[in-house]
């Protein structure tokens, strides 16, 4: 009886969390971003690039080389992606009093958190089941050869299935200890997430045979997969995304059994470890109690996040001078003053970025400008990523849209405010370039102006700061490493980028913040 009660309610559980986070207007914008990226993966080998390149030849377009290229590529973005999409229901539940009922009841802890985890891994399914839909339509337009479906189960389960299960485990632990709430918890799976991929020449040796605790650990794949071409194409010199090849080079094909017995094993075990993170999750479950979750409790936690704010807490005092600034300025201009000031006042590192940034940038030699940008738009980005969002999670939605404009005006200042911030941290370099190199300059003022407005439409559609937070954390790391591809080069710092992809910066600002502007709109009406 009882086990077909705990089935019963674990049924409940998890088909009401896969409504709740499926429904979310914030869950189709992610099915047209999958949607997109999977067009972006897939390009044209007219164009001169293709998907996957070994040796500098293309390798032809069928079922192995599409579901190979599209997973390799979507662990990345996913396993990063993926957690913040996942994380935060717990803290919507304290947010709507749900909390205090879910405590309330005989749930386990168990039971409440495998119910939530299963959940946010059907979420992350249904978003990969849309980028295999898009794949597949992909392929019946650039395809060489015929949709093999089985080759593409295979190989996204392979490739993707720890990874789902370990973001979302991670998601849960971390959304049931106080101290990982907040930010520091996003920014610490971010670095475990850089510390899968700097895993990439530590699995080799686990799939030719010897024992490698590294290959189970694997989670996100994509050291697995890389590692797995090698062996089976017998070359170092490959790339996967829109590389250039040699159209002289007879094409390569790729073959159809990419996976051993003994590998899809080795995937299956790294599911397995993969739902640890689920076992000190259960153990430090905090189930809402205010004495470990509240939030003037959590704020006493003496996290390292929370100490530096307080060793930085002087420079919080900028914001008083925004303050009164936005005092004394008239309308629009004010309450754009106004929420710099809040964003300087909440974060102290802005006010310390504020006064220290522009200063190294007047100084420093030319050669440092690109890495001194890659730090500043780095911290405008994690600055940013809450302004559109954060009346929503103050419950402050209705009364800030209650000012002079409406909801309309507020999403048009939150967009200025997120810009001038990004201007007071780069202008200094966006000057200098501008003598000597003014693409680059005109780079980086488009880059602002475009993530701006991205940055805004994700908080006001998805009302949490991860969306935008875990897409330009992604990008940011792709730019840094994809050197020579200007429509990657966002801000300017490779120096590669050029009058097309600059253009298709402006449009994607327009597009974004046009967007944006009739949906707070419609809210409005």
């Amino acid at each position: 009886m009882n086990t077909a009660l705990n089935t019963a309610l674990l049924s409940t559980l998890v088909l009401n969390e896969a409504r709740l986070r499926l429904r979310r207007l914030s869950s189709v914008v992610a099915v047209l971003a999958v949607i997109a990226l999977a067009w972006v993966m897939i390009p044209d080998p007219r164009t001169g690039v293709t998907l996957m390149a070994i040796d500098d030849a293309r390798v032809v377009y069928t079922s192995s080389t599409l579901a190979y290229g599209s997973s390799a590529l979507a662990s990345l973005l996913f396993g990063l992606a993926g957690f913040y999409l996942v994380r935060g229901r717990i803290a919507e539940d304290m947010r709507s009093g749900c909390g205090g009922v879910i405590a309330a009841t005989q749930v386990g802890n168990g039971i409440f958190l495998l119910g939530r985890w299963l959940g946010g891994v059907v979420h992350l399914l249904a978003l990969l089941a849309a980028l295999l839909g898009a794949m597949l339509v992909c392929h019946l337009l650039r395809g060489e050869g015929s949709i093999e479906l089985f080759v593409y189960l295979q190989t996204y389960a392979a490739i993707l299935l720890p990874m789902v299960f370990f973001a979302v485990s991670c998601a849960i632990l971390f959304d049931s200890f106080a101290p990982l709430m907040g930010k520091l918890g996003d920014l610490i799976f971010f670095f475990i997430w850089m510390a899968q991929i700097a895993m990439m020449n530590k699995v080799e040796s686990g799939i030719v045979g010897q024992i490698n605790p590294f290959v189970y650990i694997d989670f996100i794949g994509a050291a697995t997969s890389m590692a797995n071409l090698k062996i089976h194409m017998g070359t170092n010199h490959f790339s996967i995304g829109t590389a250039t090849f040699n159209a002289a080079i007879p094409p390569i094909l790729l073959p159809n059994v990419m996976w051993s017995d003994k590998l899809l094993l080795i995937r299956g075990a790294s599911a397995l470890l993969a739902l640890l993170p689920l076992l000190p999750a259960i153990a430090l479950f905090h189930r809402f109690s205010p004495d470990r979750v509240q939030v003037s409790q959590t704020r006493q936690r003496r996290s390292p996040l929370i100490v530096l704010n307080q060793w930085l807490r002087p420079f919080a005092g900028l914001a008083q001078a925004l303050f009164r600034l936005a005092q004394a300025l008239p309308g629009l201009a004010g309450q754009i003053c106004a929420d710099l000031a809040l964003t300087v006042a909440s974060n102290p590192l802005a006010g310390l970025a504020l006064l220290v940034l522009p200063f190294f940038a007047m100084f420093c030699e030319s050669g440092s400008l690109p890495g001194l940008l890659t730090i500043s738009v780095a911290m405008w980005g994690i600055l940013v990523s809450d302004i559109a969002s954060r009346d929503h999670h103050a419950a402050l939605g209705e009364m800030t849209g209650a000012l002079n404009g409406g909801i309309r005006q507020r999403y048009l200042r939150q967009f200025a405010a997120t810009a001038i911030l990004g201007l007071l941290l780069t202008g200094v370099i966006a000057l200098r370039w501008s003598i000597h190199e003014p693409v680059r300059s005109l780079a980086l003022l488009t880059g602002i102006f475009s993530m701006s407005a991205v940055a805004s439409l994700l908080g006001r559609l998805s009302r949490t700061p991860r969306t935008f937070l875990s897409l330009f954390l992604f990008g940011l790391y792709v730019a840094v490493n994809a050197v020579k591809v200007p429509v990657i080069d966002i801000f300017g710092f490779n120096g590669v980028a050029n009058s097309q992809s600059i253009s298709w910066q402006v449009m994607l600002g327009l597009c974004a913040l046009i967007a944006g502007y009739f949906y707070n709109r419609r809210a409005a009406a």
